[in-house]
């Protein structure tokens, strides 16, 4: 029985709470521009366009998202605009928390690749162990990224002066994010790949049709 079931959640409550989610980012975005805080407004519109990702899966890819995944997307989202509020600073673990969250969803985006790779053509054969190790290394190459973007973000804030869109704590800090990032990838690829079957899906119609217009100009 999932979690959701035993909680007696319809699909519809999942629904509500990710609106619920998507306007309080919508007020964040809001008090940002009243008070003329470019950094915490860059930090609650981007998450918000991140929450309405169904919305353009719906209408791009004619797919619907299951609602535990879409909520799964609006609370990492939330989360990170809520530690620009405080918790970032406050709360010593919050970051972890985030990171591992947002991580879960990097690494099934790195299912959703391979698995759309082998699904694409009869040439492609993926072993499992090779899509857990390419999971892992997705996410810990996305983790690096990040943590490059925070520490650019610190040096551009100090160069023009204002607040860094993107804070960073040190090399602790650093290290943590990497080993929690990479505590979210593993879980996602011993448990929670499943999750994700409908994004691989998705991503799969595009790729063959990337290979379809390569044989054809061929």
């Amino acid at each position: 029985m999932k979690l959701r079931d035993a909680l007696g959640l319809t699909d519809s409550s999942l629904w509500l709470a990710v609106r619920a989610m998507q306007v309080l980012l919508v007020g964040v975005a809001g008090y940002a521009i009243v008070t003329f805080d470019l950094g915490l407004l860059a930090n609650a519109v981007l998450p918000l366009l991140v929450t309405l990702t169904p919305e353009f899966v719906e209408w791009r890819y004619d797919h619907t998202m299951s609602p535990g995944l879409g909520l799964w997307i609006a609370a990492a989202a939330f989360l990170h605009t809520v530690g620009a509020l405080g918790p970032y600073r406050w709360i010593g673990w919050y970051d972890q928390v985030t990171h591992t969250l947002s991580a879960t969803l990097v690494a099934g985006v790195g299912y959703a690749l391979v698995e759309a790779l082998d699904e694409s053509s009869s040439a492609v054969d993926f072993p499992p162990k090779f899509r857990f190790v390419f999971i892992v290394l997705f996410v810990v190459a996305f983790g690096v990224v990040w943590e490059i973007a925070e520490f650019a973000s610190g040096g551009l804030a100090s160069l023009f002066g204002g607040q860094a869109v993107l804070a960073q704590y040190g090399m602790r800090d650093i290290v943590l994010d990497l080993v929690f990032n990479g505590l979210g990838a593993v879980a996602v690829a011993l448990w929670g790949t499943g999750y994700f079957d409908g994004v691989a899906t998705v991503l799969s119609r595009g790729v063959a049709g990337v290979f379809g217009r390569q044989g054809e100009d061929g």
